[in-house]
């Protein structure tokens, strides 16, 4: 897919390679932006979406209840361990307005929030609410420049995966290596072992025999594994395979993801294009064919259901940008225009829908939906990549703009750390600039880093915005720098704590390090 013009390129090189931004001016415009509220609840178009939210970057507004006999409210800001007793204080006429009038003020740090009900005389009459959270750092560039070449990085974080015992043994196998235990999430890792391959043999042709064995092996694998023609979910390969971690869990036995055989997909594609075997392109198709088949009447999905049924297991609804991701790119690169009254049934649900109501949901194969209560569960996964899907649209309404403008806004403030506080014996475990996943598992992920690092330039696209572009080179080129320099691992969290390397993720940085480096050289 072709996401960017060759005007726009022209402009990245020339402003990438600028020495003389104003980064002064970027932050203070960037503290400007910040005073701006997220979707707040009084507007009337959603619910407070922030009720398990901990830290905020922009202004937050809090659903807190008036009160009977209040004349106006006070807000007071307090750090949490206010040692110098300080303070800042606003007034409004309402208990669930934005802290934008103190938001600049405030200093970076755990701060608690109270908000009381004033009579005229001045008096409190009443605490309404009190909140905890962090006030996190906000962007103040310049950050750390690459320290390599990104096509260089991108070719090593290759070779590292290459290299693995593991990925050599489908050479001579069409059965996974287990001693990498993540092949047990069959459809996104063994997936992404074909991906990394197929790009291994695009750019390195003195591997491309080896590389190409192992990819088209590792695919054979996934065939095997495939429901067959006339299952309800015909040509699906499993979400879990073997008895391992989350596929033991009583949830998760002889259930599959609705979107992980949508990785298989594009590996497929991608595999027809490097070897021209129809078969691939064909097998990519019938995969299509079942969701057509899979649709709701409304334009949704189940985020899971039963692997030999099809039968959603139970009612929480998937977003829907890893098909329209996939359905835009088969119309862009393909010609195949064939599913497009799928793509636009889609699109309606997820407008009306999830945009409507702020809460798309995280869908991940080793986090339980069941019981989830709104908004427990956020990411950026979903917000950020919905949002840079309307961008990359072949048309995109001003609506759409603002929404997208939102969810990346939103992504942004749950999601990214600038920088990060010291820990109790002064050690800084996140190394920032980072992203974190999701709510329920609060870590610095590098695909999450990409995530932002695509939706900022998609914004710069639109925009010509330069903040936006100076956030996406920090987080592009914070990759560089967290590469393993002895193995050339890209490694998949950025943070203090033992190692866990997942192909998928390091696809994923190779991915946006190959597009950065497009952008500045072509």
């Amino acid at each position: 897919m072709k996401r960017f013009s060759l005007a726009l390129l022209l402009v990245l090189l020339v402003a990438c390679n600028n020495t003389e931004i104003d980064y002064e001016k970027l932050n203070a415009q960037a503290a400007e932006e910040y005073n701006t509220a997220i979707r707040p609840g009084y507007e009337g178009r959603n619910p407070y979406w922030n009720e398990f939210a901990v830290k905020f970057i922009y202004a937050p507004a809090f659903d807190f209840k008036e009160v009977e006999g209040a004349a106006y409210y006070q807000y007071t800001v307090t750090p949490k361990d206010n040692a110098e007793q300080k303070s800042w204080v606003m007034t409004a006429q309402k208990p669930n307005t934005s802290l934008s009038p103190i938001w600049q003020d405030i200093e970076v740090g755990q701060v608690v929030l109270k908000v009381e009900a004033m009579n005229d005389e001045g008096k409190a009459i009443a605490t309404v609410g009190e909140r905890e959270f962090l006030r996190d750092f906000p962007f103040e560039g310049p950050y750390h420049e690459a320290v390599r070449d990104y096509k260089e990085c991108a070719i090593l974080g290759l070779l590292a995966w290459h290299n693995k015992g593991a990925i050599q043994s489908w050479k001579h196998s069409v059965e996974p290596d287990m001693s990498y235990d993540h092949n047990t999430y069959a459809c996104k890792i063994i997936g992404s072992t074909v991906r990394c391959e197929v790009l291994l043999a695009q750019l390195c042709p003195s591997l491309k025999d080896d590389a190409l064995k192992i990819a088209e092996n590792a695919m054979q694998f996934l065939i095997n594994q495939s429901q067959p023609a006339d299952a309800p979910l015909a040509y699906f390969p499993p979400t879990y395979y073997l008895d391992y971690v989350a596929s033991r869990h009583a949830d998760n036995i002889g259930k599959t993801m609705t979107f992980e055989p949508l990785i298989v997909a594009h590996a497929l594609l991608e595999l027809y294009n490097i070897t021209d075997k129809k078969e691939y392109l064909d097998r990519a198709m019938n995969i299509t064919d079942t969701y057509t088949r899979l649709q709701a009447e409304d334009g949704s999905f189940p985020i899971k259901i039963d692997y030999q049924t099809g039968e959603p297991v139970n009612e929480v609804k998937a977003s829907l940008d890893p098909l329209l991701w996939y359905l835009l790119r088969l119309e862009s690169e393909y010609g195949i225009t064939k599913y497009k009254d799928m793509r636009s049934k889609a699109e309606q649900w997820m407008q009306e829908v999830a945009v409507e109501k702020f809460d798309l949901t995280g869908q991940f194969e080793d986090v339980s939906v069941l019981g989830l209560r709104p908004y427990e569960n956020l990411t950026n996964c979903t917000f950020a990549s919905y949002g840079t899907y309307l961008l990359a649209k072949e048309t995109t309404s001003d609506k759409e703009m603002q929404d997208a403008l939102d969810m990346i806004r939103f992504s942004e403030d749950q999601f990214v750390c600038w920088d990060y506080l010291p820990n109790q014996h002064g050690v800084r475990i996140y190394f920032a600039p980072c992203v974190l996943e999701q709510y329920k598992y609060r870590t610095p992920i590098d695909y999450s880093a990409c995530n932002m690092a695509e939706a900022w330039l998609y914004l710069y696209k639109h925009t010509g915005n330069e903040l936006h572009l100076s956030k996406a080179k920090a987080m592009i080129d914070n990759i560089t720098i967290m590469q393993n320099i002895s193995t050339g691992m890209l490694p998949t969290l950025w943070c203090v704590r033992g190692s866990t390397d997942w192909i998928n993720c390091s696809h994923r940085s190779i991915d946006m390090l190959l597009q950065m480096d497009k952008l500045l050289k072509e």
